[in-house]
């Protein structure tokens, strides 16, 4: 879904880019004009081609042989003169990619995909100075592509005929050379640095702008994400003198407060259409003062800034408006009456500011109003007004988070009247709202997504909801919705990515050979129920990522079937069923990174996973056997995994020493098991673990020394085993600034205890109860506190 801002933004661009074309004199459609390439602009393109020797997906595979350079991919030539005019070499994927980006629920394999598609696309390497043969040359797009962090030539402020000149987001780095100040006739300037395909690029950023000066013509300026900090002391009066500006694009440029006075006089203020400072570090007004001077700005973005108070008197006179976007600032007066007196605004966004009082009636006033973001406002209360349902082109409301205490019933009611037959997004979570849903649900046949977690919202869902034939994104969760959700509510959904109806008292009653008509992403039924079978429809489920069916009261083994819908899935979590029966082997599952089983029956060994695996929780179940094969599968194969819990379960036997392929370990929990023989010394090759619970086994011997490599250790547990010898003097030493947590309790440690542990000065918790330690506790560590089941105080547990 394409934002108004981007619609906005691609309409001026194709506008400017029509005027550069009407300014030259040829044509793609008579063809009995065409005279063909100028043989040494030909040669310059070859050499330019050369140059970039990062092609993977051969867009320049027509660049080349005997043929016309004029027929070349993304090279214009005039008609009746041959000499080249325009190079458009833009990505292809550039515009699908900064989409996806922005798309709040895209799934991460769509956006993996259109990623590389994006990558596939780009070209790199360098540019050859032989485009300064190209005399004619009026237009150069190379957006999108990666041309390795080099800087951006000085040469091509050289090319003197240059109206159009785009380079951004194409992997440039370094200082902006001030030689583009020389090109005089330019019209159209894009240095964007937003979307970057590495994060080893070094950000573009300016010396000054005061080369700015020379571009007389310019109507179209884009220096956003480039790093502008040295010119905020001088970038709008450098600006200022751009008479012909339409758009100026200055978001995430690091801008600080402007301080000079006077401010300078508007030079643009009848061109001036365009204005982004959004991202930016503003809180002052000064600067609103000069914008509330820019009368014909039918854009304006001023959006994660730092500006508190009242919102702007001045801006009422910037009645042209069609698109305001205040977001998360900190302006803390009530929504201006003027504000609704803006018949043409088409897009309002004042999220997340600390805006007061009530909604106004006199919203019913825009009725132009396509996109309204009121969300995050928490001091805003109260209903949404009657007058609401006149705004019959919303295409998308956003009220999360404020205080609108309202039944869900009469928001129904006010949007159905004519706002349900353009509404396609509708957010409304965590805002207070009570109450039922009703049949006038189905009346928005055009809703592709619906946000209405964190209410309280009660009762059935209407069967009506199978009308919404449009709907991709359905997010009901942690509500009180009861009742049953049967295949009538499904019945034209064919487009669901997203649904999310988890912790509510739902039950999902549908056949047990259903079908649905869609494909999900994420699914998260948590703590619903789904009855004591386990829902084989899922296995129809090709590309799910997220799956999370905890807690919803399936006693059944799962099928064979269903583990080979995996193969995009990162995160699964069936904890607290109660599931039975053996695990597969999930080897090729490489794309999970989240594993969550616990608190099941599942049993016989634990299986064997893809070391891509980040979190694994076993826990609470009756796996059994050896964990060897487990542990040392593919030991030339280092496992990524940080999170292992295996507690509460029946393992046995000894650990094995094959510790070091798991080198990223945080936490690992193998307590309440059946594990015996010495702790491997392998153990000390997990050098990021901060907590180690071995606690409730038959582990004996002493603590391997080289668990001193530990030194990130913040908990370690090994209480209830039958570990001898003294307590180690280098824990003291090792552990000083980490250890929070040290529970030694329940072995055979004799001896008296070191006074290095007076080092542990993080420690909060020790136990070292019901061992054969003698001694008086040192004084240092009577101050710490202690864990135990009885009474019995720290000092009495240290003694004999």
């Amino acid at each position: 879904m394409k934002s108004i801002t981007k619609s906005f933004f691609t309409v001026g661009l194709v506008f400017l880019e029509l005027l550069v074309v009407a300014d030259i004199n040829f044509s793609f459609c008579n063809g009995s004009s065409h005279v063909g390439c100028v043989q040494s602009e030909r040669k310059a393109l070859l050499s330019f081609k050369q140059g970039l020797s990062y092609d993977p997906s051969n867009r320049l595979a027509s660049w080349g042989g005997d043929g016309d350079c004029c027929r070349w991919a993304g090279v214009v030539c005039d008609n009746f003169t041959g000499h080249v005019i325009q190079l458009r070499l833009r990505n292809p994927h550039l515009e699908y990619f900064t989409d996806y980006e922005e798309e709040p629920y895209a799934s991460s394999a769509t956006i993996v995909a259109v990623y590389e598609a994006y990558e596939r696309s780009m070209l790199g390497g360098k540019i050859n100075p032989s485009l300064l043969d190209l005399k004619h040359l009026i237009y150069l797009d190379l957006s999108g592509n990666h041309f390795d962090g080099h800087d951006i030539p000085e040469f091509l402020g050289s090319i003197e005929n240059l109206r159009y000149l785009n380079l951004s987001n194409a992997g440039f780095s370094g200082m902006i050379p001030q030689q583009l100040g020389n090109l005089s006739s330019l019209q159209n300037l894009d240095l964007n640095f937003e979307f970057q395909s590495s994060n080893d690029i070094t950000v573009l950023h300016v010396e000054n702008l005061f080369w700015l000066s020379g571009l007389s013509l310019l109507e179209h300026l884009d220096l956003s994400g480039v790093n502008l900090s040295k010119a905020s002391d001088h970038w709008l009066p450098m600006t200022n003198t751009l008479s012909s500006l339409k758009v100026l694009q200055l978001s995430k440029c690091k801008l600080d407060q402007y301080h000079s006075l006077p401010l300078p006089m508007v030079n643009f203020s009848s061109s001036l259409t365009t204005l982004d400072l959004s991202d930016n570090r503003f809180s002052n007004h000064l600067i609103l003062s000069w914008i509330c001077d820019l009368s014909h700005l039918v854009f304006l973005n001023l959006g994660r800034n730092r500006f508190r108070g009242s919102i702007p008197v001045g801006l009422q006179n910037l009645t042209s408006l069609k698109h305001l976007d205040l977001t998360m600032n900190y302006f803390n007066s009530s929504i201006p009456k003027w504000l609704y007196g803006f018949s043409h605004l088409e897009y309002l966004s004042l999220r997340q500011n600390y805006l007061q009082g009530r909604i106004s009636s006199g919203i019913g006033n825009l009725t132009s109003l396509e996109r309204l973001d009121l969300s995050f406002n928490d001091q805003l209360v109260g209903s949404i007004p009657r007058s609401f349902g006149r705004l019959c082109n919303l295409r998308s409301i956003s009220l999360s988070g404020i205080e609108l205490s309202q039944e869900m019933c009469e928001i129904l009611d006010i949007f159905s009247r004519c706002i349900s037959n353009n509404l396609e997004s509708l957010y409304i979570g965590g805002s207070q709202i009570s109450g039922q849903f009703t049949d006038q649900l189905g009346k928005f046949k055009n809703l592709h997504t619906f946000y209405a977690s964190e209410n309280s919202i009660s009762g059935p869902m209407p069967s009506s909801l199978g009308e919404l034939s449009s709907l991709k994104f359905l997010i009901i969760s942690s509500n009180k919705l009861n009742g049953t959700l049967s295949e009538i509510h499904f019945a034209n959904i064919t487009r669901l990515l997203v649904f999310d109806a988890s912790e509510n008292p739902l039950a999902l009653t549908v056949s047990l050979d259903w079908i649905p008509r869609f494909q999900l992403a994420y699914l998260n039924l948590r703590s619903c129920n789904l009855g004591y079978r386990f829902p084989l429809w899922l296995q129809t489920q090709k590309f799910l990522e997220y799956i999370d069916i905890s807690n919803s009261g399936i006693s059944d083994n799962i099928p064979n079937p269903f583990w080979n819908i995996l193969s995009r899935t990162y995160q699964l979590n069936l904890s607290c069923n109660n599931m039975y029966g053996p695990i597969p082997e999930l080897t090729n599952a490489s794309t999970l990174f989240v594993l969550d089983l616990s608190s099941n029956n599942f049993s016989g060994p634990l299986p064997l996973l893809h070391s891509n695996v980040s979190t694994v929780n076993f826990s609470n179940n009756t796996f059994s056997g050896s964990i060897s094969q487990f542990l040392c599968y593919k030991t030339r194969e280092s496992k990524k995994t940080e999170v292992l819990k295996l507690r509460f379960n029946s393992l046995a036997e000894e650990l094995p020493d094959c510790w070091m392929n798991w080198p990223s370990l945080i936490i690992l929990d193998l307590g309440n098991n059946k594990f015996t023989g010495s702790l491997p010394t392998s153990i000390g090759t997990l050098m990021m673990l901060e907590s180690l619970r071995l606690r409730k086994n038959h582990f004996f011997g002493t603590i391997p020394v080289a668990l001193n490599n530990c030194t990130e250790l913040r908990v370690l547990d090994v209480s209830g085993n039958e570990l001898v010898g003294i307590i180690p003097s280098w824990m003291g030493e090792r552990f000083s600034s980490r250890m929070i947590i040290l529970n030694l309790r329940s072995n055979k440690f004799h001896g008296f205890l070191p006074l290095e542990l007076c080092r542990l000065a993080s420690l909060q918790i020790l136990d070292l109860a019901d061992n054969n330690l003698f001694g008086v506790l040192p004084r240092c560590i009577k101050k710490h506190k202690c864990h135990g089941d009885n009474n019995i105080s720290c000092e009495q547990r240290c003694m004999v």
